[in-house]
Parts: structure tokens; C-alpha cells; sequence
């Protein structure tokens, strides 16, 4: 993670432990100024995020950032039934009625994905690996009960594996995700981002993105230190979006 002129995100770890991260403080975004310094940390299953605007600990006239801090421990404390109640509980206790600025305060919690929702195939940069790459993704989603999503994420796979094939160089790595929604992800080496292209009638490629982007909820890209990642989400509770 990094910071853009926001104050560091609070940590509480399963056992209730609260602490703040070490995180390099960086020029709010289209300030300019020196590159943004991140810092990466390994967090225990169970563990919860509260990421929130410098505006949730600077209410009223005599704050100082390490009593805004201790404030902000004391509400992270107080027990929920859920992230939304607890977000709730925290504005509540810290935002007065008329608030001297802005806040926002978003929580989120870790989880792992038990190892039955996620399969991951390693492919060799060669265009006969996109007919197989499909294959083994239908029968995937035979085994998970959706086959009624196989058309579109074949589509999906196809393209994508192709696009990573053409374009990209290193590794390529297809991987499906089986959560709250259906999640594919094609890694490759490359560093350069995919941008969608509207091609004319008569051209004869250029509209892999494009045709992702129609047939999903929605898509990204993901960087990582060796290369990329190119997502893209289907709804598990409606084909059609």
C-alpha cells in the first residue's frame, strides 16, 4: 500500500491487538513531488483494515494526531456484528453532528479462500496452449456447477491467453477464482497496460478487450513484480451481466 496525504490505516489483528502501519507518507495525488514509497505487510487471516481520511481524527479545536490516534483505538474497539455496523459504531463515537471536514472511513477484513475455489494452470507461450487453456476451464466449471458460465469464460480465457501469447513476454499463468463472484486472471511478464481498442469493420484483430468488456461485469489490471495481471469478473447470481 501507499499513502497520497492520508493518514496511515489502523490494523486490528485477530486477538484484538490495534496498531497502525509503518507507511511513508506521500504528496496528495496531482501534487507532484518525489515517487510514492509503499509499504508491503503480511496480515493473519481475520485481520481487519480501517483505512480512513485525516477528517475522522481531526474533529474539534484541540486534536493532535496521537490523541486523534488514541481516540480512534478506543472506537476500533468496541465489538460488531458486522464491518458495516462497525464502520457505524466508529463514525458515530468520533464524528460530531457537524463535522469540521470530510470523512471517510472504509474497513475491510482478510480471508482465505479455501484451496477447492481456486485453480491455477501454468501455459507455455504458444498458441496451441489457448484451445487447452479453454478445455480445462469447462471442466472446471463442470466440477463447480457452472457450466451455464462456460461459454463466456472460454471467451474470456481464449482472448486473454492470446492477448498474453501475442503481446507479452515471461511465464503466462491462467488462473480461476470462485467467490462471491467468478474471477479469471491471465499472468504474463509484461509491463505495458492493455487499453480497449474500437477497431474498424475491416480490421481483422483488436477487439479482444473489447469483447471482455461486453461480456463481463467489469475487468482490470493488476501489476506485480514480475509482470501483470489482466482480471476480469463474471456475476455468479446472473449470467447475463
Amino acid at each position: 500500500m501507499a499513502a497520497a496525504g492520508h493518514p496511515a490505516p489502523a490494523v486490528v489483528l485477530p486477538d484484538g491487538t490495534i496498531t497502525f502501519v509503518d507507511l511513508p507518507q506521500g504528496p496528495p495525488l496531482g501534487a507532484g513531488g518525489p515517487p510514492f514509497e509503499s509499504a508491503e505487510l503480511l496480515l493473519p487471516e481475520g485481520s481487519t483494515l480501517a483505512l480512513h481520511t485525516d477528517g475522522l481524527l481531526s474533529q474539534g479545536e484541540q486534536w493532535t494526531p496521537d490523541a486523534g490516534r488514541e481516540r480512534l483505538v478506543r472506537a476500533l474497539t468496541a465489538r460488531a456484528d458486522s464491518l458495516d455496523l462497525r464502520c457505524r459504531t466508529v463514525v458515530d463515537v468520533l464524528v460530531p453532528d457537524r463535522p469540521h471536514d470530510d470523512v471517510a472511513l472504509l474497513m475491510a477484513r482478510t480471508r482465505r479462500l479455501s484451496p477447492d475455489r481456486v485453480a491455477q494452470w501454468e501455459l507455455p507461450a504458444d498458441p496451441a496452449a489457448v484451445a487447452e487453456a479453454r478445455k480445462a476451464a469447462a471442466r472446471l466449471l463442470a466440477e463447480w456447477d457452472l457450466a451455464e458460465l462456460s461459454f463466456t469464460t472460454e471467451l474470456v480465457v481464449s482472448e486473454l491467453v492470446t492477448n498474453a501469447i501475442r503481446y507479452a513476454t515471461g511465464p503466462i499463468r491462467l488462473r480461476l477464482i470462485r467467490e462471491r463472484t467468478l474471477v479469471c486472471e491471465v499472468h504474463d511478464g509484461g509491463a505495458t497496460t492493455p487499453h480497449v481498442r474500437h477497431p474498424r469493420t475491416t480490421d481483422e484483430g483488436g477487439r479482444g478487450l473489447l469483447l471482455v468488456s461486453q461480456v463481463t461485469r467489469r475487468w482490470g489490471t493488476r501489476f506485480v513484480p514480475e509482470g501483470k495481471i489482466i482480471w476480469a469478473e463474471q456475476s455468479l447470481t446472473d449470467p447475463e451481466v
